[in-house]
């Protein structure tokens, strides 16, 4: 599971993402609204931890903003705001929880467990498009009975571009999700995976293809649409 913090205190932040990953959670934080918003609509996350008061966006907008873009990740807002009222405008604004500080690590932990478990629905283990499908446990692509697996970088960029659900997905937005850790990454490195992908999809005779789109980036389409 991958869970997103975003707090403008940098050490509580990587508090939070060491709390989590003690938790078996896979967790990272960003420390303004503004990239908060990106990150989350990136579609990489299950839940978001993200503070209400934050620099370039405060959390209230960011969460609004998240639903108004149909991006149902499940947010866990916190606050050092304690009356009713904060707690009421948070949940109104699509929040599905809402935590004050200080807080004991047990609790934030089964709050982002609850959270992901989406209210006793079943986790969704597989997504789709058109014809094709992507298994979220084996990293397997398939398309009409047939299937191919994917490599982690495969899997990260094709898992961004079926979550956005034939939306733009920009070549900086998947370079800085997917190769986020690799300093010597490059633009050419997301146009190669793109490259497999293609390849891949074109395997499975799928009806869906990758469009580039210049100086946008890139979108699932269904050929012939």
């Amino acid at each position: 599971m991958n869970i997103l913090v975003v707090e403008d205190e940098k050490n509580l932040a990587e508090a939070i993402c060491h709390i989590l990953g003690q938790a078996d959670f896979h967790a990272e934080a960003t420390y303004d609204g503004k990239s908060g918003l990106a990150y989350a609509l990136s579609g990489m996350y299950d839940a978001v931890v993200l503070d209400v008061m934050l620099p370039e966006i405060d959390g209230l907008s960011v969460v609004r903003e998240l639903r108004a873009k149909g991006c149902a990740v499940p947010v866990l807002m916190l606050t050092a705001r304690t009356s009713t009222m904060d707690k009421v405008t948070g949940l109104n604004s699509g929040a599905d929880d809402y935590m004050t500080k200080p807080f004991e690590a047990v609790e934030l932990v089964a709050r982002v467990r609850a959270l992901t478990r989406r209210q006793g629905e079943v986790i969704m283990d597989e997504l789709s498009f058109v014809d094709l499908s992507l298994d979220l446990e084996t990293h397997d692509l398939g398309c009409g009975g047939k299937s191919v697996h994917l490599s982690q970088k495969e899997f990260d960029v094709m898992r961004m571009l079926m979550n956005a659900g034939g939306r733009i997905v920009s070549k900086h937005d998947l370079l800085t999700r997917v190769w986020s850790t690799d300093g010597e990454a490059s633009e050419n490195s997301v146009e190669a995976y793109i490259s497999f992908l293609r390849k891949k999809i074109a395997h499975l005779n799928s009806s869906v293809q990758i469009t580039t789109l210049r100086m946008l980036g890139y979108r699932l389409e269904k050929v012939g649409a």
